[in-house]
């Protein structure tokens, strides 16, 4: 994952070059989509799964405890704690990217960051959709 938002792209440039200053979120929202989101997307506009089938977004703060330190190499941060979501009740339909957020209520917040899977998911009822330690990878370019 290394799209960023037109959001966080202005509010970056505001802090770094401007006064203003960009407060850094304390709720980190992953959310599954099933359509590739735009810069311009928001928490509302990222072709979310439905809000249903027991989907929600999964809060992983910005902690060092959730994230590894930024490679001076490779740009790679990636999670230190697992990203688990429920058990799926029903159908999500096919999950081809994801997004961060600054929000985890659904359909809500300034959407972040946004990529592509590395393989689609057809989640059914059942499916449970994980990240181990390190396999979530956020690299900016």
């Amino acid at each position: 994952m290394s799209a960023m938002s037109d959001y966080l792209e202005v509010e970056l440039r505001k802090h770094v070059f401007r006064t203003g200053s960009y407060t850094k979120p304390t709720v980190l929202g992953f959310s599954f989509c099933t359509a590739s989101p735009t810069d311009a997307g928001t928490g509302a506009s990222q072709s979310e799964v439905p809000n249903a089938a027991a989907y929600a977004r999964i809060d992983r703060p910005p902690l060092d405890a959730n994230w590894t330190g930024a490679s001076a190499v490779d740009g790679l941060t990636d999670n230190a704690a697992a990203i688990t979501f429920v058990a799926a009740t029903g159908a999500w339909g096919t999950c081809t990217h994801t997004a961060i957020n600054d929000s985890i209520t659904y359909g809500a917040g300034n959407m972040l960051l946004h990529g592509a899977l590395g393989t689609s998911k057809v989640v059914g009822n059942g499916d449970v959709i994980a990240f181990a330690l390190g396999a979530f990878d956020i690299t900016f370019a």
